[in-house]
């Protein structure tokens, strides 16, 4: 992946008081210590800290989680979850690494050819202002909620068989 010097730049950082309700979309790299309400599309590095809080989707070109977040991540570089982390989501990515005592409930796409379940109708519509950052948060939300209970209904049929995998 080709990668421009600017995108390991950190341009915004979002500090550990600050609160974002809607999505949080920067051209580069950044730093969340906050919390985020909404989706995060970041085209470089996105650092979340271990006090963070996204509840949406995460889009980068690499990501480095220290904090919870909510939604599905896609990074197509690299994921890393550091030891503070906790993720209930789904990731896709083509690396990634698991601190020891991070937390992740979801499953894991490294397979780069499988299609990606991307809403680009919904981007585009709160981009021009057609429709509300909340609207699209809440179908994203809906969509994670049933990703999640699939999974749940996934893990329980094929733990009946009484064989769990530690």
């Amino acid at each position: 992946m080709s990668r421009k010097k600017d995108d390991a730049v950190i341009t915004t950082i979002l500090g550990q008081d600050c609160q974002i309700n809607g999505d949080f979309i920067v051209k580069q790299s950044a730093r969340i210590d906050g919390e985020v309400q909404g989706n995060v599309y970041v085209s470089g590095t996105l650092i979340m800290g271990a006090g963070a809080r996204i509840e949406g989707n995460v889009e980068a070109g690499e990501a480095i989680l220290g904090g919870d977040v909510v939604g599905n991540i896609e990074a197509p570089g690299k994921v890393e979850l550091t030891v503070t982390a906790k993720i209930i989501g789904d990731i896709t990515t083509n690396v990634i690494v698991i601190d020891e005592n991070a937390i992740f409930q979801g499953r894991c796409n490294m397979n780069q050819d499988a299609p990606r379940r991307k809403n680009p109708e919904a981007k585009k519509a709160v981009k021009e202002g057609k429709r509300s950052a909340k609207t699209a948060l809440q179908e994203a939300l809906r969509e994670v909620q049933e990703d999640n209970t699939d999974w749940q209904e996934d893990t329980r049929g094929n733990s009946a068989g009484g064989s769990d995998i530690l």
